[in-house]
């Protein structure tokens, strides 16, 4: 199957139409590409041609957009670098993904000390001469497009290819259950190296829908865009959700009546955000995808937010899901997934790995269906904690540690017990003191005593990924270094 090269079909069927808007400057679609054209002629006269593979390591910016786009017109496999990484993860994902060079932003060039690859940066990229070459008005459905590590939740992370059938396949299965509207814009807080913040520049294209683009999460400016109808929909996690809810409660005002979804993924998300979302008009949709998915496998639909709420909603459109072992609904298992935007495989040391089982990828999640065949996951099978026996969900303790009025985020983790074998213990931040008592006293009224924190660590902050994902394997280390 040939898949068209996205942005010039954009720019065919809809030249003039808004595509970028960063710091309140805007560009159409024609003009993204004749800036991206520009730098890929650059980048070629740089000797990159297609079929190259390069690391690009920069900020999630307007400039960040028109070079993604260049390496795509230009036919380069394009790894993308977490700049959040130290200089030791991004110098190991370079040399594991062997990449020819690295194509980076001036200000993150001191995270690439410890590199032997050659380097390129933004701004000698710009005073380049050009060089012509031939774009690829199709690409052949299998071609790689982009490159992510994923986070590594065990030993060292994976190099997951995802290609223009992974990409395309998923923002078709999106806008299949959300729709699309002329006036939709979506509002782009998430790093653009990550599948949360690129699927939105490749839903960008493929539906003619404008994206506002933020270098950070700004909680206020974002509770302002969407409180004056200036964004329809943004992708969010847990701990952006309750800073954006905060704004609204603090205002006592409600979502502008155009704003159509915030999309939830991440993880599990506390029933109390969901609770409160609704008294401010927002409508969440949590979402259950990874980086082997190209973003979403399945998400709820808007009319099934309040019936259903704490579900990730049914699979997607051409997605299938199945929980593993198991014969009936309400069943735990761990989720496998199947479908044309699922990853073909893995790059470097795991290159040789299948992620597959008799064509099924296991996702390493746990979770269920409903009688009704609506999609609820528990947790990752890796925070399990098996106390006396008894399975004990982290998410659960945190979804009603969520609730506490004094408590802005919690992480839960297992410890190692003589008598029990591990136990649930918390961190939490906390926006006022509150005693270890009296949160110990909220979650026995709330969970059985065998799920409920034997410990309560408070802390300034707990330690997130670039997109804000909870990091719990760095609750254990903490637990590990008491």
């Amino acid at each position: 199957m040939l898949i068209p090269n996205w942005l010039k079909q954009r720019v065919y069927l809809t030249p003039h139409k808004t595509a970028l808007t960063y710091n309140d400057e805007s560009w159409t679609f024609k003009q993204v590409e004749e800036k991206s054209m520009t730098l890929a002629r650059k980048l070629r006269a740089n000797g990159l041609q297609s079929g190259d593979r390069i690391a690009l390591l920069g900020p999630s910016n307007d400039e960040m957009v028109f070079i993604i786009h260049a390496c795509m017109l230009l036919g380069l496999e394009i790894v993308m670098l977490n700049s959040r990484l130290t200089k030791k993860e991004i110098a190991w994902q370079v040399a594991d993904s062997a990449a020819s060079v690295v194509l980076v932003a001036d200000e993150l060039e001191s995270s690439l000390s410890d590199l032997t690859t050659s380097t390129l940066s933004f701004p000698s990229i710009q005073s380049s001469d050009e060089s012509t070459f031939e774009v690829e008005e199709t690409w052949d459905s299998n071609r790689t497009i982009t490159i992510m590590y994923t986070s590594g939740t065990t030993g060292f992370p994976k190099g997951v290819r995802q290609t223009a059938n992974n990409h395309t396949s998923s923002a078709l299965s999106s806008v299949l259950n959300l729709g699309l509207e002329e006036n939709d814009v979506w509002l782009c807080s998430m790093p653009l190296f990550h599948i949360s913040g690129f699927s939105i520049l490749v839903r960008s294209v493929l539906y003619g829908m404008e994206v506002k683009l933020y270098d950070k999460f700004d909680a206020e400016k974002i509770y302002n865009d969407i409180q004056q109808g200036l964004v329809t929909r943004i992708s969010v996690v847990s701990v952006t959700l309750d800073k954006i809810l905060r704004e609204f409660e603090k205002h006592g005002t409600v979502a502008h009546s155009s704003f159509k979804t915030m999309l939830a993924g991440g993880g599990p998300v506390p029933i109390d955000y969901l609770e409160r979302a609704q008294t401010c008009g927002i409508p969440v949709l949590q979402t259950y995808g990874m980086t082997e998915t190209s973003s979403q496998t399945a998400t709820l639909s808007s009319q099934d937010a309040i019936r259903k709420i704490g579900s990730a909603g049914k699979p997607l459109f051409f997605n299938q899901i199945k929980i593993n072992d198991t014969e009936n609904s309400m069943e735990n298992g761990e989720v496998y997934v199947r479908g044309p935007h699922v990853t073909p495989g893995y790059i470097g040391h795991v290159a040789s790995q299948n992620p597959f089982i008799d064509g099924w990828l296991p996702t390493g999640d746990i979770g269920y269906f409903d009688d009704e065949g609506y999609l609820y996951i528990v947790d990752r099978r890796s925070d399990l904690i098996i106390s006396g026996g008894e399975n004990i969900y982290p998410a659960e303790i945190e979804n009603v540690l969520s609730a506490h009025p004094l408590i802005s985020e919690a992480g839960v983790c297992g410890k190692g017990d003589e008598h029990w074998g591990s136990v649930p213990i918390a961190f939490v931040v906390v926006t006022e003191n509150v005693s270890e008592e009296a949160l110990k006293v909220f979650c026995r009224e709330r969970l059985a005593a065998y799920k409920a924190p034997k410990e309560f660590y408070f802390v300034e902050a707990l330690p997130r990924n670039a997109s804000n994902k909870l990091l719990r394997r760095e609750l254990k280390e903490w637990v590990d270094s008491q």
